[in-house]
């Protein structure tokens, strides 16, 4: 964006050209955090767009307080956590059983295998996990919650935060590995 504030204050005073060229700004790097959280690119889109909204509705609220892309980064997040909250029924946030437990390996392994797998195979191994784990894991290690904020925001205990978490991480080692070895065999 050229000028910033001249782009914000004219989505405040309704200048579409002006909400175009901010949308069009944030598009990608935001609907990548809606991916994240979602079970799908269709989700991600209503995601985004239902967030996107609210970044309009509260453009005058911005203080300029921090980054303005932080101040839309916490939107994103956080009415992506409202519709995972909304749809809890249909994810299921609920500890999971030990039969989907994890396999442990070694950092010294982790970081052999990190570097045969590219980023976009990483994200996409993440939108496998199911989508309990997927959320908890996104919140704990992308965007910085407390296991206290993520138990607060998602009606779940710390302890099935924590769990969820470590689950993610186990199931996102054993898909690592996994990757690493048919790119071996």
């Amino acid at each position: 964006m050229l000028n910033q504030d001249l782009i914000i204050q004219g989505c405040i005073d309704g200048d579409r050209r002006a909400q175009q060229s901010l949308y069009e700004h944030f598009y990608g790097k935001m609907l990548a955090v809606c991916m994240r959280y979602a079970n799908g690119h269709d989700e991600a889109l209503d995601m985004f767009q239902e967030s996107f909204i609210k970044v309009f509705k509260n453009l005058p609220k911005y203080g300029k307080q921090g980054s303005f892309e932080g101040w839309v980064r916490r939107i994103m997040v956080n009415t992506c956590i409202d519709h995972i909250r909304k749809n809890k029924k249909n994810n299921q946030m609920v500890e999971l059983d030990d039969k989907h437990g994890s396999i442990q390996v070694d950092q010294e392994e982790d970081a052999g295998i990190l570097e045969h797998v590219s980023f976009s195979d990483l994200i996409q191994m993440v939108q496998l996990l199911s989508p309990a784990y997927r959320s908890v894991f996104n919140m704990y290690i992308v965007d910085g919650f407390t296991h206290q904020e993520i138990s607060d925001s998602l009606g779940i205990s710390i302890g099935t935060s924590k769990s969820n978490l470590a689950k993610a991480k186990g199931n996102l080692r054993k898909m690592l590995k996994e990757k690493v070895e048919k790119l071996a065999g």
